[in-house]
Order: structure tokens, then sequence, then C-alpha cells
């Protein structure tokens, strides 16, 4: 296999990137000055050097403890629940929330060979066993595997004192019910609330 080929096959393993992007990316990068290519292999060699899971929550940083979980302004009483790192980026954006994180690092999905003991679960546990937790809110994506990891979740944390919720979910801003799933419009009616 040529290098060319290896380049391709590489990049084609990226999410969103089939085997057509992967050509054009190839031959784009191809066509760029050798140092800005070099640029590019550096900036990749640095992230899977330097970048690493926060001892704390999960999220990507490239010290022992993310800049999240070392600010004093974060509520540390108030636990959000995610995926993965870039839902903490997603919930970030939204600046809504200022509380602190726990990345599971996937979600459970049994046919796919991820159980429990896969995710970052028991230290979720731990943490909210710490005592310093008074609530925990599930913010996996609403897929079959989400709604399958958050129940899991929320069983595990019942005997304790610690209030659990999940993002609510619904209708979408100027969407139109014409072209809303099933699944989201039951949520959204089991979800209903009085109109005031």
């Amino acid at each position: 296999m040529s290098a060319i080929d290896d380049l391709i096959a590489e990049l084609s393993r990226l999410p969103g990137i089939g085997r057509k992007t992967a050509q054009r990316l190839t031959f784009h990068l191809l066509q760029q000055p050798a140092q800005q290519v070099t640029a590019l292999a550096r900036a990749l060699s640095a992230v899977t050097e330097r970048v690493r899971a926060c001892a704390d929550c999960g999220n990507l940083t490239e010290d022992e403890r993310c800049d999240i979980c070392r600010d004093p302004r974060r509520d540390a009483t108030l636990l959000c629940v995610v995926e993965d790192p870039a839902a903490v980026g997603v919930v970030e954006r939204a600046t809504a929330f200022r509380g602190r994180y726990h990345v599971l690092g996937g979600r459970l999905s049994p046919l796919d060979g991820v159980g429990p003991e896969s995710l970052r679960i028991d230290s979720l546990v731990r943490r909210v066993r710490s005592g310093e937790v008074r609530e925990v809110i599930l913010a996996t994506n609403p897929s079959m595997e989400g709604e399958v990891t958050a129940t899991y979740i929320q069983q595990l944390l019942v005997d304790t004192d610690v209030r659990v919720t999940r993002l609510a979910r619904g209708l979408p801003m100027g969407g139109d019910l014409e072209y809303v799933d099933g699944v989201t419009l039951a949520h959204a009616l089991v979800a209903r609330q009085e109109v005031q």
C-alpha cells in the first residue's frame, strides 16, 4: 500500500469522513506547502502526547485537573454527567450551567461490548457518595444507549440523598410538529407543563 493510500485509509477512520472525503483531504494536503503539513503533523503528535483525562471529572486537559475542576467559582455540589468531552463543550456554550462535570467516556452498549466496567461509572458513584454533591444532572444523549445509561446510573444512586435529574426533552424552538419524530413528541407530551 502506498503512502497516499495509507493516509486515505487513516483519514477515513475519522467520524463523518468517508473514503471520498478522505481522498479529497489527502490531495488537498499534498498541494499545501510542506511546512503547513508538518505543522499539522506536529499538532496531532502534541495532542496525543500532552492531552489526557482530568483526574477528577474525565474531561480533556493538559494538566492533572481541568480548568473547570480547578475553578473555585464553579458549584461543586452540582454535577452534570455527560457521555464524552465534546458534550462538556456543548453544555458550556449554553452558558447556563455553573456546576462541574463527570465524563463517562461513552455509554452502555452491551451489543458493542461496552458495559459499566468500561465507563467511569464507579468514579461517579464515589464522587456522589463523598458527600459533596447534592444534585446529579444526567445529560446523556437521547438515544437508546443514552437512556439505558441514564437509567442505570439513576438506579445506582437511588439509595443516596442526592437529587438525580434528567435534561428536559421536547420540541425545539422554531420547530414544526410535522417534522418532529414520534419519540420526541411522546416525551414532550409526557413532560407537558401548566400554561401560566
